[in-house]
């Protein structure tokens, strides 16, 4: 039962993939990747369930949080158009 999960998880990450790749914005990519990246999590904690070894589910835990990280850090980008603060542009002196 847990093999056909993960067959269903893979196909359902093929098909992020190619929302990904054919998104119309660079928006619905962004969406793609973060949901690329949460079935990713999904697939270590599976595969962590099927061969008995619970650290893989330490693994999909860290990588839930560069996720995360990374996430917020294109939003950002997209945002502000740079990843550093830059105390010229506030107009604070320093």
């Amino acid at each position: 039962m847990l093999a056909a999960g993960m067959i269903a998880v893979l196909v359902a990450l093929a098909l992020m993939l190619v929302r990904a790749l054919k998104g119309p914005t660079v928006f619905d990519r962004l969406v793609a990747a973060n949901s690329i990246g949460n079935t990713a999590i999904v697939i270590l904690a599976l595969l962590g369930f099927l061969t008995g070894r619970p650290a893989f589910l330490d693994i999909a835990i860290t990588y839930a949080l560069l996720n995360i990280v990374g996430v917020f850090a294109v939003l950002k980008f997209f945002r502000y158009g740079a990843l550093g603060y830059d105390a010229e542009e506030e107009g604070e002196a320093l």
